[in-house]
């Protein structure tokens, strides 16, 4: 799925061969602890600019790669041309980077949800899949349930990023379970971090403890 090559019967992850996936963009150094803006310094507190004046409700966020080249076509596979396989490998490189992080206090693992009008369509919610297998491996248990879509909105890919925090405001509704409780919030990619923002805003004012948020892929 990466470079478009015949892809080796044992030299590859899922759909992607070996090298490719050797290949993908990991973020190097630091990042924003708001939004997971890469960043050159080596400032483990760094925050962007725009996170200082309006910072996401959450503790942190974190995210493996950018999202660019070998891991944006990957996701792009995973998340709109029913590769679910790739739920597992994606996963893994979460796993690891949290535990670098060395913060897994949390109680529930809670996906960015997705409209049942368009799950149906889909078929599936990608950041579901890597959620539920993401909670198997680091332990806490996976409550998608916890958060609803309320709405079928447009694709925030297919907005202007100035439209994308509009769309999503008031879309989401978490659960009074929530109340006094740890979650990590998970999705595939952030981009402008309107969706986090409308999620994690979501489950603070229905009594969340705290949440920190974890995707595969930020852009730049």
């Amino acid at each position: 799925m990466a470079c478009g090559g015949e892809l080796p019967w044992r030299a590859r992850t899922a759909s992607c061969c070996a090298a490719c996936w050797a290949a993908l963009p990991a973020i190097p150094a630091a990042k924003c602890r708001f939004c997971a803006l890469p960043w050159s310094g080596d400032d483990p507190g760094f925050i962007c600019g725009p996170c200082l004046t309006d910072p996401l409700p959450v503790d942190w966020t974190e995210a493996w790669g950018c999202y660019q080249g070998p891991l944006e076509r990957v996701l792009h596979a995973f998340k709109f041309n029913r590769h679910d396989f790739f739920a597992g490998p994606l996963a893994a490189l979460v796993e690891g980077m949290l535990r670098r992080r060395g913060d897994l206090e949390f109680d529930a693992v809670v996906p960015v949800p997705m409209h049942r009008a368009k799950v149906r369509r889909r078929g599936y919610n990608q950041a579901e899949l890597l959620a539920r297998a993401l909670a198997k491996r680091i332990g806490i248990r996976c409550e998608p349930r916890l958060l609803i879509k309320t709405r079928d909105l447009d694709a925030q890919s297919k907005l202007a990023r100035s439209a994308r925090a509009a769309n999503v405001q008031g879309a989401f509704l978490a659960s009074p379970r929530v109340a006094s409780r740890r979650i990590l919030l998970v999705d595939d990619v952030c981009t402008t971090g309107a969706t986090i923002r409308a999620c994690a805003g979501e489950l603070v004012r229905a009594g969340a403890d705290r949440v920190a948020a974890a995707v595969v892929a930020k852009t730049e």
